[in-house]
């Protein structure tokens, strides 16, 4: 089985509907970080053109990852430029610090 990181930058107004989805589909561990950038949506009213966005991290086992890619999708949608994106990005190895041992997709 092979291990998966999904990334998605969300509007931040969606992050806590998001994050009650994958809750709720039993995920079981996320990072968020406030994030600025632009790209199809720019704030051209503002100096810098950056807009604030979330980014959510997860690492999953791969048998899960469109589950997690949709439901993030359908609950961050809005329909706007500036909606967001989410990638799928290969794993080779997880360490758990605490451990110091490999972490296996069965635990996640």
């Amino acid at each position: 089985m092979e291990l998966k990181k999904v990334v998605a930058i969300i509007r931040t107004a969606e992050l806590e509907k998001v994050e009650g989805r994958l809750v709720d589909m039993r995920v079981r561990g996320i990072s968020v970080t406030k994030v600025k950038g632009f790209g199809e949506f720019a704030n051209f009213f503002d100096p810098d053109w950056m807009v604030t966005h979330s980014r959510i991290e997860i690492f999953t086992e791969e048998a899960r990852v469109d589950e997690i890619a949709s439901a993030i999708m359908e609950v961050a949608h809005t329909g706007m430029k500036g909606d967001g994106i989410v990638a799928v990005i290969p794993v080779e190895k997880l360490y758990r610090i605490r451990t110091m041992s490999e972490i296996t997709p069965e635990e996640l």
